[in-house]
Parts: C-alpha cells; sequence; structure tokens
C-alpha cells in the first residue's frame, strides 16, 4: 500500500514534468525552427500552424486533466455512513450481512471513498475514475495521445533538419536511438539534441499508452462495462 500511495503522488508529477519539458522544447525548439523557412508567407507558415495546433492539442489535454480531478467521483461512503477501511469494503461485497452489498460500487483504498460505477484508479491524475469523470478521462486520453503525436512529429522534423538524415525509411527511426547513444558518448552529438530523441520515443510511448486506454475505455462503454467489472467478472452489476 505504501508503493501505491507513493505512486499516487509521483505519477501526477511525472506527467506535469513531462508536460512543461513538452511545452518549453515546442515554443523554444521546434517552432522557432520552423521559422527558418524563407519559402512561406508569414500568415500561413508552418510555424504558426503549428503552434497554434500544439496549443490547442495541449489547452484540451491540461484542461480535461483538471476537470478528472474536480469532477472526482462522489463519496457515498459519507451518506450511507457505511464506516471505513475494511467495514466499508465488508458492506461492499456482502460478507457484513445478507443482501448489504452495493450494487456497481467499489472502495478505492488510496481515495478513501465508495464510487458509483468505479472503472479504476488513474494514479497519473491520483483520482477514481467514475461515472463522473468518464468522459473527461477519455477527452485526457485521446488529446493527450494526439499532442504526443503532434511533438512526436515535430521533433522528427527538427532532428531531421539538425542532423541532416531523412525518416523516409522505416528503419531509420528504429536505429536512431543506438546510432545517438553511440555518437553521444564519442562527443559527435550535442547534449541538446540527445535529449530531443530520447524524448521523441518517450512521446511515442506515452501517446501509444494514451490512445490504448482511449480505446479501450470506448470499447468498455459499448460494452456497458467498466474495468472493474470486467476484472472483477461481474458484467452483470
Amino acid at each position: 500500500m505504501l508503493v501505491l500511495r507513493l505512486l499516487n503522488v509521483v505519477a501526477p508529477a511525472y506527467f506535469l514534468c513531462i508536460s512543461l519539458v513538452t511545452f518549453v522544447l515546442q515554443i523554444f525548439l521546434f517552432i522557432p525552427s520552423m521559422f527558418r523557412d524563407p519559402s512561406t508567407t508569414p500568415l500561413f507558415s508552418p510555424a504558426l500552424l503549428h503552434g497554434a495546433l500544439f496549443l490547442f492539442l495541449s489547452a484540451n489535454a491540461l484542461g480535461n486533466y483538471v476537470l478528472v480531478i474536480q469532477s472526482s467521483p462522489e463519496d457515498l461512503g459519507k451518506d450511507l455512513n457505511l464506516g471505513k477501511g475494511g467495514e466499508v469494503a465488508d458492506w461492499l461485497d456482502g460478507s457484513r450481512s445478507p443482501g448489504s452489498a452495493l450494487p456497481s460500487t467499489h472502495f478505492c483504498r488510496l481515495c478513501a471513498r465508495v464510487t458509483q460505477r468505479h472503472d479504476h484508479h488513474c494514479f497519473f491524475t491520483g483520482n477514481c475514475i467514475g461515472s463522473r469523470n468518464m468522459r473527461n478521462f477519455i477527452m485526457f486520453c485521446l488529446y493527450t495521445s494526439l499532442a504526443c503525436l503532434d511533438s512526436l512529429v515535430a521533433g522528427m522534423a527538427y532532428i531531421s533538419a539538425t542532423l541532416s538524415m531523412s525518416f523516409v525509411d522505416p528503419l531509420a527511426f528504429l536505429t536512431l536511438l543506438p546510432h545517438s547513444i553511440s555518437q553521444f558518448f564519442s562527443g559527435a552529438l550535442l547534449s541538446s539534441e540527445m535529449f530531443v530523441i530520447l524524448m521523441l520515443y518517450l512521446w511515442l510511448g506515452i501517446g501509444l499508452a494514451c490512445a490504448g486506454f482511449c480505446c479501450h475505455q470506448m470499447l468498455l462503454i459499448l460494452r456497458g462495462q467498466t474495468r472493474y467489472q470486467l476484472y472483477s467478472r461481474k458484467p452483470g452489476e
């Protein structure tokens, strides 16, 4: 439990740090490098269009992140006076007395609350995901995956222009990291360029993970299930 509580603090800090680093790289590195193309008009330059797209995706991702926290599921245990800790768990699973189990509810020991239509506990927001904030959680995952994709494309364009390399061959991206590590330790690659290359793979991983979460949640909604019901094998709740 101590490890989970620590993760509940570290994961949101990790997400906010990655968001801040991404914002700094986009505003002070990627977007300014796009202004160097003299063939584009100032009004419809790729830098302005990309900057507007990135700010739109980032604002929606962070906005829904805040809404997930603000719209955290209501604690049903307060209204029902079920007690705390193990006493609540006894009421929910029906072991305290016959017929005492509450349908479609779950007690989260990290949040110490009883939630209606509980889906799962999200460590990156530090909150439970239920019926009240499910929509915001799905939108958060969607916009985060799109923002990561946008940053990935912008980062690849920056590395392509800086290192004079092409990503037409799919193997170029797969072999970029090992080649970059060898060049970095040999002194042929700057630390800033190595940092951007590491961020490329981090954006790819976070984007794929968020896209997977989003698709999985949409599939569960279409089935009328929650993740808790799926893994606890209680589809009829």
